[in-house]
């Protein structure tokens, strides 16, 4: 069975061949009971797709292998901590434990600084990089009443 150090050179290794394939220098992995579901690779400029970090395209490859979109009893092995974006993704798929090599300094060092996604929480909202308004607007919860009253919705 591959230990930890094994799944997270893999990880490291994905993300070194990315770079050559024309993706940002990131990896990860989904693992479930010691097996390999899923891998994804930094896509960001490839595809377009601000969201298309290592972490997200793994989890998402991992739903639909199997088949859900909780992923309670998996692993996330990434080459590189989370974003903040891929941690808050980490926790919707409801994975059980994250791990990583680099850490957001060392991702900072090689130009991808991301570290004021980190404390932007902490700021008061006047001082977050953009602007965040609720528009008050007659039936906005309309859509959750409706979520309420269905019967056979599938809870997440």
């Amino acid at each position: 069975m591959a230990s930890e150090t094994d799944w997270l050179n893999q990880a490291v290794a994905l993300a070194a061949d990315n770079v050559t394939s024309g993706g940002g220098p990131f990896g990860a992995l989904i693992v479930r009971d010691g097996e390999l579901v899923a891998t994804g690779v930094n896509q960001v400029t490839p595809t377009l797709d601000p969201t298309a970090h290592a972490e997200v395209v793994a989890i998402r490859a991992a739903c639909q292998a199997l088949g859900t979109f909780k992923l309670d009893g998996c692993l996330l092995v990434a080459s590189c901590e989370p974003c903040p974006m891929c941690f808050a993704s980490a926790l919707w798929s409801r994975v059980d434990r994250i791990i990583y090599a680099a850490d957001r300094h060392d991702a900072a060092a090689a130009g991808f600084d991301d570290r004021a996604f980190y404390e932007v929480f902490q700021n008061d909202p006047a001082d977050w990089p953009l602007s965040l308004d609720q528009v008050a607007l007659e039936g906005a919860t309309l859509p959750f009443k409706h979520w309420s009253a269905k019967a056979d919705r599938t809870d997440y």
